[in-house]
């Protein structure tokens, strides 16, 4: 997957996630998971498309870092989603599959860069 697939997957992500908050119950944990889970999730792309633009392979590494913890945060949100029973495990899990993926993709390239040339 090149650079710009990436950015692409990550805001399809992003829009994904938008989808899946509007239809969160309005009760208070439905009020205070959204508002935490919009923030990471979206938080996720805009950050890798920072790092795809960074100056020096430690500025890559650190806003790739901040990617991979928000999209796991964003993964333990769509947990508790699916835990709670908010939503059907099936309208939350295929996403919540997509974070662990992007977790996967970010925390491998991480590895990768630490590794000495």
């Amino acid at each position: 997957m090149n650079k710009e697939e990436l950015k692409l997957r990550t805001k399809q992500f992003a829009l994904r996630t938008i989808k899946l908050v509007r239809s969160l119950p309005k009760d208070v944990p439905g009020k205070v998971l959204p508002n935490q889970l919009m923030r990471s999730a979206t938080s996720v792309g805009a950050n890798y498309r920072s790092a795809c633009r960074g100056r020096s392979k430690a500025e890559w590494r650190a806003k790739l870092g901040i990617s991979l913890e928000e999209v796991d945060e964003s993964a333990f949100s769509l947990e508790l989603i699916m835990e709670d029973g908010m939503l059907p495990l099936q309208r939350v899990e295929p996403l919540w599959k997509e974070a662990d993926e992007l977790c996967a993709i970010f925390y491998t390239a991480l590895e990768s860069a630490r590794r000495p040339s």
